[in-house]
């Protein structure tokens, strides 16, 4: 039994994130892609548009000296254009570490990503580690 094509796309994210390969990464999402990130933090919001979004994910791995990292779990997609992945999200910031389970929501169109909902499993722990 195959993977399904919205899983595999989302499997490709994870990916060229893990490599920091933005480029990859953009040719994923539509020019408009929004991520919507939880929490009060310095990261929090709604970050909209490619660039907004790569940009997002320079800044986690330059806040925390690169070494932010993703522990992808699980990947189920519906059928109609939604995924949901679970993760272990982990990194070190100043004299602050993190490792937090997390999950993304992912809308799907025309095979590009359009739309992120994050989640995570302590949005205190997650703005402290960011503020």
């Amino acid at each position: 039994m195959s993977e399904h094509p919205d899983c595999a796309l989302v499997r490709r994210g994870y990916e060229a994130f893990a490599k920091g390969d933005m480029e990859t990464l953009g040719r994923l999402m539509t020019a408009d892609v929004i991520h919507h990130v939880p929490g009060s933090g310095p990261m929090s919001g709604h970050h909209k548009g490619r660039e907004a979004v790569l940009d997002l994910y320079r800044r986690l791995g330059e806040e925390t000296g690169g070494t932010f990292q993703v522990r992808p779990e699980a990947v189920l997609a519906d059928g109609r254009g939604h995924v949901m992945s679970f993760h272990t999200a982990r990194g070190d910031r100043g004299d602050r570490g993190i490792e937090i389970r997390a999950g993304l929501f992912f809308t799907i169109i025309g095979d590009k990503i359009t739309d992120i909902d994050e989640c995570t499993e302590d949005i205190e722990e997650s703005d402290a580690f960011w503020g």
